[in-house]
């Protein structure tokens, strides 16, 4: 529970926040094997998903670049729960890492893989997902300089590095709302 925005219930919401709950709690993420708990057991939402029910029409845009994130991008399972991982680490996100550590479990990473990512070191990867891991730890630090552009937009395309500059604001976004939220 968080120490700055209490839970929200399904019971308690109506309209426009009902329906960003609906769509959270039934939509993809809560299709398919569940790798991490998306609810309490109130029913409530965890994580930056409790959030998104405070403004619901800008949590609800959230919500839909998040799911074209995990869902609809041209990056592999492994090499976006790469990014994702480093992004977790940059910020120091306890629920990103626990979410995104087991969905990353399940997209193939290992446990030493995972270890070095939570340092935010990416010595574990190699070819493409090593250039994934470069590009993500330059726009951590706000740019990609031209050596790494160059040898990202020949080997990932410029598509794809579109794609992680998305990723990583998205998820630093989320990263820094859940610590001025406090959400654990």
């Amino acid at each position: 529970m968080s120490d700055r925005l209490r839970p929200f219930p399904p019971d308690e919401l109506t309209g426009v926040k009902r329906e960003l709950y609906d769509a959270i709690a039934g939509g993809r993420r809560a299709q398919g094997p569940q790798h991490f708990a998306l609810t309490r057991a109130d029913g409530s939402l965890r994580g930056p998903f409790n959030a998104f029910l405070l403004a619901p029409e800008l949590g609800g845009v959230l919500q839909s670049v998040g799911s074209a994130i995990r869902y609809s991008g041209a990056l592999s399972d492994r090499a976006r729960e790469i990014a994702i991982l480093l992004v977790s680490a940059h910020w120091d996100s306890a629920f990103e890492r626990e979410a995104h550590e087991a969905v990353g479990a399940a997209a193939g990473l290992t446990e030493s893989e995972l270890a070095t990512l939570r340092g935010g070191d990416s010595s574990a990867f190699d070819g493409d997902e090593a250039v994934v891991a470069a590009v993500t730890i330059q726009l951590l630090n706000g740019d990609l300089d031209d050596a790494v552009w160059a040898e990202a937009s020949v080997a990932l395309g410029t598509e794809v590095i579109f794609e992680l500059t998305t990723l990583v604001g998205y998820y630093a976004t989320l990263a820094l709302q859940l610590r001025v939220f406090r959400v654990e």
